[in-house]
């Protein structure tokens, strides 16, 4: 077969190629080993290059800063669109902590319906942070929905949360003793010796990289951390629902 001008380009295409894919890849041992070198406690999930002025996105622990191909620097911050005025850094951090909610473990939460239930949510919960309390105070004023609230204590912020939440899920009514305590103030007094799944929620947090609670995810996966409005809950959950 006489090799047209295409078959005699298309090596030469391939070559190029494999250029590119080896410089890229070049790039990011070249970035690991510099963050190892200047952060060797970091742990590096994902390296990737973006469209805008050669910069490197670096996802930390689900953080994402932003680097040259060498890993001479570092810059945290946002990343702004000037003409859509969007925020890509922050758009990326939703699509890059995104889960499926179909796949949580739901038997190892606490459910709470209230209304008509038809929209869900699920928060991972500590029951002494005071910004978890200030969630729930939020959540009064938002109905029809479904929340599934996972007991996720952090030892290091609250050495006496854990216990509590034991004795939250080893009531006769959990729903009921965690209401109490976390709008009223009322210690449950049910005994810590029942099994708990706190061990399994503290493996799925760290498998979600949860660092701090409230945090939040609605059915189209989406990940919102903090004590969150109640009419910007009922607007995520609407927009949410309707996603679906």
């Amino acid at each position: 077969m006489k090799k047209t001008f295409l078959h005699q380009a298309l090596p030469v295409f391939f070559a190029a190629i494999g250029l590119v894919a080896c410089s890229a890849n070049a790039d990011e041992a070249a970035i690991r080993k510099s963050f190892q070198e200047k952060m060797p406690e970091a742990k590096l999930d994902k390296v990737t290059k973006t469209d805008y002025n050669g910069l490197y996105e670096v996802l930390i622990q689900g953080q994402i800063v932003y680097t040259d191909a060498k890993g001479t620097f570092f810059i945290d911050g946002n990343v702004i669109d000037f003409k859509t005025g969007a925020n890509v850094t922050e758009a990326r951090k939703a699509e890059l902590t995104r889960i499926d909610f179909s796949s949580l473990p739901l038997d190892l939460a606490i459910k709470a319906v209230k209304g008509n239930g038809s929209r869900k949510m699920a928060v991972f919960s500590d029951p002494d942070c005071p910004f978890c309390k200030r969630l729930e105070n939020e959540l009064t004023k938002v109905t029809d929905v479904t929340i599934y609230y996972f007991l996720f204590p952090i030892d290091s912020l609250h050495p006496n949360a854990r216990d509590k939440a034991k004795a939250i899920w080893c009531s006769p009514d959990r729903l009921k003793a965690w209401n109490d305590y976390m709008l009223n103030g009322v210690q449950p007094t049910a005994a810590t010796t029942c099994e708990t799944p706190l061990a399994k929620i503290d493996s799925l947090g760290q498998k979600f990289r949860i660092n701090g609670t409230p945090t939040i995810y609605f059915t189209n996966g989406h990940k919102v951390p903090g004590a969150v409005p109640a009419a910007q809950l009922d607007k995520m959950l609407s927009a949410s629902a309707a996603s679906k």
